[in-house]
Parts: structure tokens; C-alpha cells; sequence
């Protein structure tokens, strides 16, 4: 079940200057909520972040790759998410290149683990996301975007 689904904002480091602080759209799914294949997870809430497009809006433009510890930090507290029942996942959606679009880089969708000291993610490693989590966060996503368009 989708419990958010909307822009996340973080705010960087260096005072004044905000370094590396930025915008993603974050989703969060939660699996012990309601039908999902009857299948208990140790890992039921399901973070899922995603690069938003880009504006031309200048140096403020940060990756949620390059950030990936300090998102995963900011949305475990703001959300009150115990770490140890989190699926973070990177998602990139398929994107076309070409003089008519005619080539496809396809969508990609990365879980990220983390070491957690005291309250802050450190160190992530990214692995692709195993079946058949993969197949049930592709359809989380394809729900919520149509839920998003019937909007």
C-alpha cells in the first residue's frame, strides 16, 4: 500500500551554503499493508527514491545516487522508519536517447544497503534488486502512476 508518494526535500551541509541539498520524489510503500501475495516481510516498508527530471535550475541539481546515506537518514527519521525493517531502492526510470528516440536505456532499480551507526546510514552498497521483489516493486510503481494520472 502507498503511504507517500510526493517531492522529498533534504537539506544539505555548510551552513548558509547547503551543500548537497536537493530534491528527489520519494515513494514509500508499506507491505504489511494490504494484499501482497500473503507474504510476510522482514523488510515491509519499501523506500523508493527517484532522480526528479532535470530543470536547468542550475548547481542546486544532486543526484539521489550522490546523496543516497543522508536521503536514507533524513526519510528514517522524518518517517519515524526502523532501519532494520527498510527496503531503500534507487529507482531509474527507462529513459530514451537518439535523433527520433529510437534507442532505450531501461529502467533500473538498484537496493541500496547501508551500515547504521547510531541513527545515520553509512556506507551503501548497491546490488540490483533481487526477483521477486523486483516484480512486486515494478507494480507498486505502475499503481501508483496510475493512481497519480487519475488525479
Amino acid at each position: 500500500m502507498l503511504i507517500h508518494d510526493d517531492i522529498f526535500t533534504w537539506k544539505g551541509f555548510g551552513g548558509v551554503y547547503q551543500l548537497a541539498a536537493g530534491r528527489c520524489r520519494l515513494r514509500i510503500f508499506d507491505l504489511s499493508r494490504g494484499d501482497h501475495r500473503n507474504v510476510t516481510h522482514l523488510k515491509p516498508i519499501v523506500v523508493v527514491v527517484s532522480d526528479l527530471p532535470h530543470t536547468g535550475s542550475g548547481l542546486r541539481s544532486v543526484s539521489v545516487r550522490s546523496c543516497t546515506s543522508h536521503i536514507a537518514t533524513c526519510v528514517a527519521h522524518q518517517f519515524n522508519i526502523a532501519p532494520q525493517r527498510m527496503t531503500y531502492v534507487e529507482y531509474y526510470p527507462a529513459s530514451h536517447y537518439g535523433v527520433n528516440h529510437e534507442h532505450v536505456i531501461p529502467a533500473k532499480f538498484d537496493a541500496v544497503e547501508f551500515t547504521w551507526f547510531d541513527d545515520k546510514a553509512m556506507h551503501p552498497k548497491w546490488r540490483p534488486l533481487p526477483s521477486p521483489m523486483l516484480e512486486t516493486v515494478v507494480e507498486l510503481i505502475e499503481q501508483s502512476e496510475a493512481a497519480s494520472a487519475q488525479r
